[in-house]
């Protein structure tokens, strides 16, 4: 029998416990600690902690037909047991997490159901409380108690203990009623740490994830041109963002399809939440789901703490996956099922989480060949074909160039500190006469190059004088053998010249240097100018008198 100091002491130890474990901000620290140091008593056999969730095993649960309310359970959520040897164990037993119990069933779900305390002072007396009558025999178990862990009113779950003593009325008000209270203070504190960590940690991978859009973005400014093709892509945005269908922008590199998914975002009702972008082309093959739908401690080598993933950082906003044809064929059906079902798990984790979030993929490649090639999942393709959208090519909006290019030139004035250069017409003709396989991309790269170098004066682009678009033209006028092309004497190469030195000069009013002078449109030095004039005999025609 135990003596009175023994039990003074375990009344010390319940003190000091609830000391500790109030100050825990780990809920899974607090619980571990909370039954290790409980069977520390010379008399406790064992102790666990149930805690109320959603139900989340009940297809598979042995005791689901006596389950009234298959939306929440207790959850064994920590648990260890001291055996008559004094040896500690975890063993499955005590500790096998997949436990679940239904509300109102069995002492634990009694006690959670009427959120009263049920103390058995005595198993021999009252052997229809407990179950596992062998256990408790082997074990000398004499006592045990379920006791409601509540906060504020509210039930959070049950913390159950077995003594190899009967139980007196002054144990079980202190290991009862007044420790499971410190306790529910202790759990919705470390709770509320943690919601407060993981908001933090989120807030910080959104903050990585939108410097990513704002790099983006600048890289191409907005959607900036009057041609129809940029027209049609803007109707296209206006039509299908304020509904939640997935989007699927295609075109190829270059050609601004971030924007795109940027303008349907903010023009969503989302446009308040995250724009979370993936680029599905960058992912290490064995990093994908914990990628996209994070981790947790432990899940694998290296997952040294809990992480968010793009879904749940992109939650109740927009998940943009960008180059979506390069998801690997063998992760593709997993994206699939979220897709589906709007549920996901992190890695090393079962507990599921709502997907709350609006697809839009971007792809360069032609998902329909790939899915005939079997290297993408036919029935993705679908999924994410709600709503294309084709972003054309640079060279089918010619008429874009003039806006775009001032827009680039702003953009790097601002950006590099460098005095704004000069945009002549000889140079946007320059501009747009080039085949851009880099697209917008190679248009802002080449701009930006040109405005170092031209240190305030006229822009000078560093293009090829003769591309695939200026060249088209030619071919279609000639034939395999040459035939239809003229052979120009030396006499008449000079007389065109001079000619279009002439117009030149009559387009600027005869002005030859400075902004929108002959010089700016041809492309040419003024001095190159002058002495070609004068070669030429070219003056301005005096002024006719009335």
């Amino acid at each position: 029998m135990e003596s009175n100091s023994d039990r003074r002491l375990d009344t010390n130890l319940a003190s000091h416990l609830l000391l500790e474990i109030a100050q825990e901000h780990s809920l899974d620290l607090l619980l571990d600690k909370l039954v290790h140091r409980a069977v520390e008593r010379t008399d406790m056999a064992c102790l666990q902690i149930w805690l109320i969730d959603k139900g989340d095993r009940c297809a598979n649960c042995p005791r689901r037909r006596q389950c009234a309310d298959q939306s929440r359970c207790l959850h064994l959520v920590a648990g260890i047991g001291k055996s008559i040897s004094g040896t500690v164990t975890d063993a499955p037993y005590f500790n096998d997490l997949s436990q679940r119990v239904p509300l109102g069933v069995g002492l634990l779900g009694r006690v959670a159901a009427t959120e009263r305390p049920i103390m058995v002072m005595d198993v021999a007396k009252e052997p229809a409380e407990v179950s596992d009558i062998d256990w408790l025999e082997r074990e000398r178990v004499r006592s045990c108690g379920g006791t409601p862990i509540q906060f504020k009113g509210e039930i959070l779950g049950v913390m159950v203990g077995f003594g190899r003593e009967v139980l007196l009325e002054e144990e079980a008000h202190i290991w009862g009623r007044i420790f499971a209270d410190h306790v529910g203070a202790a759990i919705a504190n470390a709770r509320a740490f943690e919601e407060i960590e993981h908001l933090k940690a989120q807030l910080e991978q959104q903050n990585t994830y939108l410097k990513e859009e704002i790099v983006e973005a600048k890289a191409f400014g907005s959607l900036v041109g009057q041609s129809a093709a940029l027209r049609q892509i803007i109707s296209q945005i206006d039509l299908v963002a304020p509904t939640d269908a997935s989007v699927l922008i295609l075109g190829e590199t270059g050609t601004g399809k971030d924007l795109v998914a940027y303008e349907i975002h903010r023009r969503s009702p989302r446009k308040d939440r995250p724009l979370v972008r993936v680029n599905c082309a960058s992912i290490p093959r064995e990093l994908y789901e914990s990628e996209f739908f994070g981790h947790v401690k432990g899940a694998f080598t290296g997952a040294v703490r809990d992480r968010a993933g793009r879904f749940e950082t992109a939650e109740g906003g927009t998940l943009f996956l960008d180059e979506v044809g390069e998801i690997p064929l063998e992760l593709q059906g997993k994206l699939l099922r979220v897709l589906q079902k709007k549920r996901y798990e992190r890695v090393g984790d079962d507990r599921a989480r709502v997907a709350d979030v609006r697809i839009i993929g971007a792809t360069n490649r032609d998902l329909k060949q790939e899915v005939a090639a079997g290297r993408f999942r036919e029935d993705l393709y679908y999924r994410l074909h709600v709503f294309p959208i084709r972003v054309a090519p640079l060279k089918e909006r010619i008429e874009d160039i003039p806006l775009l290019a001032r827009h680039f030139i702003d953009l790097s004035v601002r950006e590099l500190r460098c005095a704004k250069p000069r945009l002549t017409r000889a140079s946007i003709a320059q501009l747009q006469g080039y085949d851009w396989p880099g697209n917008i991309r190679e248009l802002r790269n080449v701009i930006q190059r040109a405005v170092i170098l031209a240190r305030g004066g006229p822009l000078h682009f560093d293009l090829p004088v003769t591309g695939p678009a200026a060249a088209l033209p030619l071919r279609k006028t000639l034939s395999a053998d040459g035939a239809g092309r003229k052979v120009l004497t030396e006499t008449e190469l000079r007389q065109r010249e001079r000619e279009n030195l002439l117009v030149a000069l009559e387009a600027a009013n005869w002005k030859v240097m400075g902004a929108e002078g002959a010089a700016e449109l041809l492309g040419v030095k003024a001095t190159t100018l002058f002495s070609r004039m004068k070669k030429m005999g070219l003056k301005k025609p005096a002024p006719q008198s009335s």
